[in-house]
């Protein structure tokens, strides 16, 4: 199948039903049958490829410093991707003011007439890496498909900014669009938060935060595969086992990508220490938002992956959600792994998610 027929089977393939108070929709491999249970071909591809590079090698060492260490970790986040988009979007590089410092933002803007939606995005990486330029063609995408403007925000990271530095920085972010939206040509009762991974944790944190301040600037939360439940606490239905997942085929790798995302097993210090440094508790709403009174949030969008070690706790929190009166979605995209997001262009998934958060964006503001 070419990457277009890819594209159009996710759409064909799609079921969604009512579960636990939220809808949920999923997307089944678009070229296996039965479509669940295995890897994604084009995943699997990757995961190979990255195995057979690393044969032999042997790993590299932890270093002790915190900073040397989340830079290591930098170098290693991200992936290459393409701009589906064909260069229809506009870029434009900007600094804003924030309550703290300067904030350097990517304002992407579609060919589309009159006031429009503001997305505010926060891209993912542990809370310690990541980068505007691995999401900016996601980013692209969401904006042409949404006709929004789409404002991508490179807040401060951990360990050299630790927690509450990233956080003020998303949510000054969050205000500025709403204080400029004039200018960036956008409606600002039409303010929609999203994030990736961390970033999704920063965005429905924002959210939290806008209903705590009762400054009221978000409408709508998309969490791509967020980070919820930092403490790993066991509530709402949510325990962490490899056991809950349903693996048919390619077992090795599956094992190999949740055992290494797990943060519980990974080397090194944990991405929650160089990200709270002692400032708050890992049981804190704001850190684990799982835990949280989640009542007078904005409508939201889960997207995960059937593969990905978040996946669980995102369903424990879109059940929380709906069970807090908050219209709640969920889509998961089977065959996949954690930061598909990145490989737009390579994955159909990647394309068919920023589209689907597109649809959301319109339907949510009546577009």
């Amino acid at each position: 199948m070419t990457y277009e027929q890819l594209l159009a089977a996710l759409r064909e393939k799609t079921r969604s039903e009512q579960r636990d108070g939220y809808e949920w929709i999923v997307k089944p491999i678009p070229d296996s049958e039965p479509g669940y249970g295995e890897l994604d071909p084009r995943v699997l591809e990757v995961l190979k490829e990255t195995a057979a590079r690393m044969q032999g090698q042997t790993p590299p060492p932890i270093p002790e410093d915190p900073v040397e260490f989340a830079q290591m970790m930098r170098r290693m986040m991200g992936w290459e991707n393409s701009d589906v988009t064909g260069g229809a979007v506009s870029t434009e590089h900007r600094e804003i003011e924030g309550s703290e410092t300067k904030i350097p933002v990517r304002i992407y803007t579609p060919p589309a007439e009159g006031k429009r939606p503001a997305v505010v995005f926060f891209h993912g990486g542990g809370f310690i890496g990541g980068s505007l330029k691995t999401v900016e063609n996601p980013c692209k995408c969401l904006a042409y498909h949404a006709g929004a403007v789409v404002v991508s925000v490179d807040y401060r990271l951990a360990p050299e900014h630790p927690y509450p530095a990233g956080l003020t920085d998303c949510f000054d972010a969050v205000r500025w669009v709403h204080d400029h939206a004039d200018e960036l040509g956008v409606d600002p009762e039409q303010i929609a938060v999203a994030g990736d991974s961390a970033g999704g944790n920063l965005a429905t944190v924002c959210s939290l935060m806008d209903r705590d301040k009762k400054t009221n600037l978000i409408k709508y939360q998309v969490l791509i595969y967020p980070s919820v439940n930092m403490a790993g606490a066991e509530v709402e239905g949510y325990k962490w086992s490899l056991d809950n997942y349903e693996i048919r085929n390619h077992r090795e790798y599956i094992e190999r990508i949740l055992g290494f995302m797990n943060a519980r097993e990974n080397r090194g210090p944990k991405l929650h220490d160089l990200y709270l440094q002692g400032r708050a508790e890992l049981t804190d709403p704001y850190m684990s938002p799982l835990l949280a009174d989640l009542h007078g949030l904005p409508d939201a969008l889960i997207i995960t992956g059937e593969f990905d070690f978040l996946r669980f706790e995102n369903e424990a929190y879109a059940r929380k959600l709906a069970r807090s009166g908050v219209k709640t979605t969920v889509i998961q995209y089977n065959g996949v792994d954690h930061a598909f997001m990145d490989k737009i262009g390579q994955y159909p998934q990647a394309e068919d998610c920023m589209t689907e958060i597109a649809k959301g964006v319109r339907r949510r503001f009546n577009r």
